[in-house]
């Protein structure tokens, strides 16, 4: 189990986090969000060794994370961290470059073992090219590879499919997540991007100012957004009187509806259409199943699909 307590941190003396307190348990999927700037990056350096702190304690079971202080090397050998910046050797195989920490000992299983984490991220059709002559979102998928080679018992990950195109982000996601939850390998992952969360992960952390907000699974926060920088991080919202926050899915039109908006512009979505209208002199936006004429009135109403969980 990872236990943070009490943690402060700060930067040249600018505090960027304060006072954060948390428990993680072994193979759990944890999320962390919040805007840029928020700390994210950080708390996951912190975790991994890579800095001091200025107050407080992180444990990983009874070991004590410390910084570069108390070590000489950063970091702890059950422990992988994957930063935006992939330390590779460019001038190496993918295969070569994921193998980098594997016993050569053992060649026959070394050869096995990088066959199967080249499966996991699908690079098998690349594991004889030089690192170099790969692209971006390849390059980000070998570092992943390599972070999970001996399977940590903790792995952290910045963003870790941020320079992946969408023809393979999806079932990338799904294999590398599952893998964790395989290997009951323990996963906290700093994010912007609401797919990484939905579906994976066990519970979120919302950073603001440089604070945890919220701590809860990714289904209470999305049914109760209780701050807009939450529900923003799911879906487009509006904060209307008497409702508060109310998602672009919440809004239907209706005939009957007492509420009026002046369509402003029409926006395709593929399933739906982004509808932005002016109600109380103020944009407002929702969902529709078709594309509306601009400057038309239409009638709408608000349809809560919140509850009461926390």
């Amino acid at each position: 189990m990872l236990q943070v307590k009490n943690l402060t941190f700060a930067y040249n003396h600018d505090s960027i986090l304060r006072e954060l307190s948390f428990k993680v348990e072994a193979g759990e999927h944890v999320s962390i969000i919040g805007a840029s700037g928020s700390g994210k990056s950080s708390l996951l350096k912190l975790i991994y060794g890579e800095f001091d702190l200025n107050d407080g304690q992180i444990f990983w079971n009874d070991t004590e994370i410390l910084g570069p202080k108390f070590n000489l090397v950063t970091g702890y050998d059950f422990i992988k961290y994957l930063s935006q910046e992939f330390d590779l050797m460019p001038y190496t195989s993918v295969e070569e470059n994921v193998g980098h920490y594997l016993s050569n000992f053992f060649p026959k299983e070394k050869k096995e073992r990088i066959k199967e984490l080249l499966e996991v991220v699908e690079l098998l059709d690349v594991s004889q090219t030089k690192v170099k002559l790969l692209s971006g979102g390849q390059k980000q998928r070998v570092a992943l590879a390599r972070a999970i080679a001996k399977d940590p018992k903790l792995i952290l990950l910045d963003e870790p499919f941020s320079h992946i195109d969408n023809f393979k982000k999806h079932t990338l996601r799904r294999k590398v997540f599952n893998y964790f939850k395989k290997k009951n390998i323990t996963c906290i992952v700093a994010t912007h991007d609401k797919e990484d969360v939905l579906g994976y992960s066990d519970r979120v952390l919302v950073l603001l100012d440089k604070q945890i907000i919220a701590n809860n699974t990714p289904k209470n926060l999305f049914k109760n957004p209780k701050l807009p920088i939450i529900a923003s991080f799911f879906n487009e919202f509006n904060i209307l009187d008497s409702y508060g926050i109310v998602y672009a899915h919440e809004i239907r039109v209706s005939k009957n509806a007492s509420l009026q908006a002046i369509v402003k512009q029409s926006f395709f979505r593929g399933k739906y259409y982004l509808i932005e209208a002016v109600f109380n002199k103020e944009s407002i936006f929702f969902e529709h199943d078709s594309e509306l004429p601009e400057n038309s009135i239409v009638n709408f109403e608000v349809f809560r699909s919140q509850t009461n969980e926390t």
